[in-house]
């Protein structure tokens, strides 16, 4: 391995906003894309007043969540029967193969949060599935 190979630190500058499979905005910062990243990505959400993500799981990663700001809502579990509410400064953990549907309930106020997860390349594992989303999840 040649020393041009060898993997060293990078500062990365958050880029541009892409929309994700799930129908959420992204800023993203450590990947394979952006470091060459292979077990890890880091990204920051942004979930709209009002905005959901569409129901999906990440086969065979985790996910980590560190809330910044806004209050948001996750619909998760096989049936999406389960329900947590994420305040700024908490932490919250999605097993690999858990669907799951995030959702900001507020009608003014922004959610915003830092998204670790095990897959380095994001989109790769976002399976989605609409058979989950019904009306009586919002």
């Amino acid at each position: 391995m040649s020393a041009i190979d060898q993997p060293t630190c990078r500062v990365v500058r958050a880029g541009d906003t892409i929309t994700g499979k799930q129908a959420l905005d992204y800023n993203v910062g450590v990947s394979a894309e952006s470091v060459g990243a292979t077990g890890i990505h880091m990204q920051i959400v942004t979930i709209p007043p009002g905005a959901r993500a569409r129901a999906h799981k990440h086969e065979h990663h985790e996910t980590a969540i560190y809330a910044l700001e806004g209050v948001s809502h996750c619909w998760y579990g096989d049936h999406l029967d389960q329900h947590a509410v994420v305040e700024p400064g908490d932490f919250f953990y999605i097993p690999a193969n858990v669907p799951h549907l995030p959702y900001n309930p507020s009608d003014s106020e922004t959610a915003r949060a830092v998204i670790a997860r095990t897959d380095p390349n994001e989109q790769e594992s976002v399976v989605l599935m609409p058979e989950l989303e019904t009306d009586a999840v919002k």
